[in-house]
Order: C-alpha cells, then structure tokens, then sequence
C-alpha cells in the first residue's frame, strides 16, 4: 500500500517567526541605485485601504488593456525633516561612523527624541567635509505633528542612503539637504515601483492550531485535541524546527517588493481622498499621501519604510491609468 501524504501545514519560508526588536523596521540592504545622487527611502503612515478602477499595465495579465477593479493602500506621507548627515567607511566588522554633521537648530520636536545631540560645530563640518568614506546617508525625522491620526507627537529618527557613483558628489548633496523639508517627490513618482518595509500586526502567543492550521486530534484522543500527535521520530534525538509549535504569531518584519505607486496626493484638500467618515481606526488624511496597489504588512497608524525596488523588473515609467478611487464610507452598513 502506497505511503499517504500530503504537503506540510504552515510555511518555513518566514522561520524562525520572531517578534520584531521594534516597531520600526531597519533597513538592512539598499540597492545600488542611479549614477547621480538622489535619495533611496522614505517614510509614512499607514491609513487604510479602499478600491479603484483602473486600465489593467500588466502586460501579460489576462486583463491587460482592459478597466479592473483593484484593492489599494493608502499610505500618509508628511515631508520629512533632515537633521544630520552621515558617512560610513567599511571595515572587517562592518560599517562604522567616520564622520557626522547636525544641524545647529532642530526645535523642540528633535529635543523630545534627542534632549541633547552633537550640533555642527565647525570641527565636526570639516572633519565631515575631509574624510574619505564609502557611504553617505541622511538622518531624516518625521513630522507626526501634520498628522491627525496619530496620537504620538514624538518624532522617530532613521537613516535614508544617499545613491550615487561618485562619493564627493553624494556628500555634497547630504550637506545641501542638511535641515531642509524632504517630500515623497525626492523619492518616487507615480508608475514606479517601491518596497514596502514593516512589522505586522501581533497577536502575541498562539498555539499549535492558530500559528501553524494544524489538524483538530480526533474527538475522542484522550488528552487534549488543540495539539500536535507527535514532536518528531526518536532520531534525531531533538525537536527538529520543522515541527509546528506555540509561539509568537504576528509582529514580524516583512517586506513587500515591487508595490507600484498608482497616485500621489499633495493636497487632500483640493483632492479628497479620505472616505465619508474617515478611514477606520485612523480618521481624515490631511497631508500628502500615496496610493499603492495592493497591501501592505501592519496596521492602521504603523510607521513604514519605503526603499527603491532591489528587484526592479521594469526601467522605464508606465502612465497609470486610474479612473476612480473609491471614498465611499468604510464603517460599513
């Protein structure tokens, strides 16, 4: 009689499924990005999801040509505000700091992060000015004070890599970009591609059956029927990671690549995009914002990491064709 199997329960792709250190994702690789310097990230809030009608871009797609209705994500994304700038020089354990310029005044929203930071002395600028490094990055903060959905005021402080081919060009542009505004046109523009970078939403300890869609033991085992039969054969001596177990389910880091940016909204009051009685557990968007297609890991409010697509699959700009974005009220009824 032939073996009976079947395929596993749960996927080992997302193992070992750890909870996220923090609730703002790092950045841990960038891609090369083009010859002239230009910014590789941004960051925003994540408000909530709807529905458009578009002309289907995909090519290959079935649809292709032809008006669809699409789920997409709407992502609050106020300007952010470039406090330092950095550089970085490779060495056998990694990256390190080699020099570091501040800006002299960052106001009360910077002092609330950092009560008291380096500043930019004339020493630090010429030193910055003078090393030779490997690296260029921006340290950006956002603005949560143009944001009406979110009840923290604090700012959060990440860095954003500064592309580009040659390495006095890219340090003179962070030195230009030291305490301006940066907006989401720095960064992408509608028709291109972005990746999405978050922790997702947590539900704490689980068991077998919940983390894993394990099977129900038979109504009549004699223990317990939320459980696995078995921890694995007698050898190897020890639970192997492949065995489905109770443990952290959700706030995990995850990245989403290739999401394609569909509208950038300036103004949400000239362009409403905020549904009849805002958008579930976030309210009206009041600052500029992007629609991707698709969804994105994490919650409403959530802080996102957005990055140059590292899997491009296309390199020029395709016209979004988007005929209508849905405000119909979310709250259901």
């Amino acid at each position: 009689m032939a073996r009976r199997h079947r395929p596993r329960r749960g996927s080992l792709a997302y193992s070992p499924r750890s909870r996220s250190a923090r609730p703002l994702p790092r950045v841990r690789s960038w891609p090369p990005g083009p010859k002239a310097p230009a910014i590789e990230g941004f960051a925003g809030f994540k408000v909530g999801m709807t529905h458009a009608f578009l002309v289907d871009y995909r090519k290959r797609s079935t649809t292709a040509g032809q008006e669809v209705a699409v789920p997409v994500t709407v992502v609050e994304v106020p300007p952010l505000k470039i406090v330092a700038a950095r550089v970085y020089r490779r060495e056998p354990y990694g990256m390190r700091v080699v020099g570091e310029v501040w800006k002299e005044d960052g106001g009360d929203e910077l002092a609330r992060r950092i009560p008291s930071h380096p500043g930019s002395s004339a020493d630090a600028l010429a030193k910055f000015a003078a090393t030779d490094a490997d690296e260029v990055r921006l340290v950006a903060r956002t603005r949560p004070e143009l944001v009406s959905g979110v009840p923290s005021k604090t700012s959060t402080l990440f860095e954003l890599r500064v592309s580009g081919e040659a390495f006095a060009d890219r340090r003179a542009f962070a030195l230009a970009q030291l305490g301006e505004e940066l907006s989401v046109d720095k960064m992408t523009r509608e028709g291109e591609f972005v990746d999405v970078i978050g922790v997702t939403k947590g539900f704490g300890f689980q068991g077998h059956i919940q983390r894993w869609g394990v099977k129900l033991q038979p109504r009549k085992n004699s223990k317990h029927r939320r459980m696995i039969g078995t921890l694995g054969p007698h050898n190897p001596s020890f639970v192997t990671y492949r065995i489905p177990q109770a443990g952290q389910q959700g706030y995990h880091r995850r990245t989403q690549f290739n999401l394609r940016v569909l509208k950038v909204v300036r103004d949400p009051k000239a362009d409403p995009i905020t549904p009849t009685g805002g958008f579930p557990h976030y309210g009206e968007v009041r600052s500029a914002c992007v629609v991707l297609h698709g969804s994105i890991p994490g919650p409403a409010k959530r802080l996102l990491r957005f990055r140059s697509p590292i899997r491009s699959r296309v390199a020029t700009v395709e016209k979004v064709d988007l005929r209508y974005l849905s405000t119909r009220s979310k709250q259901g009824g």
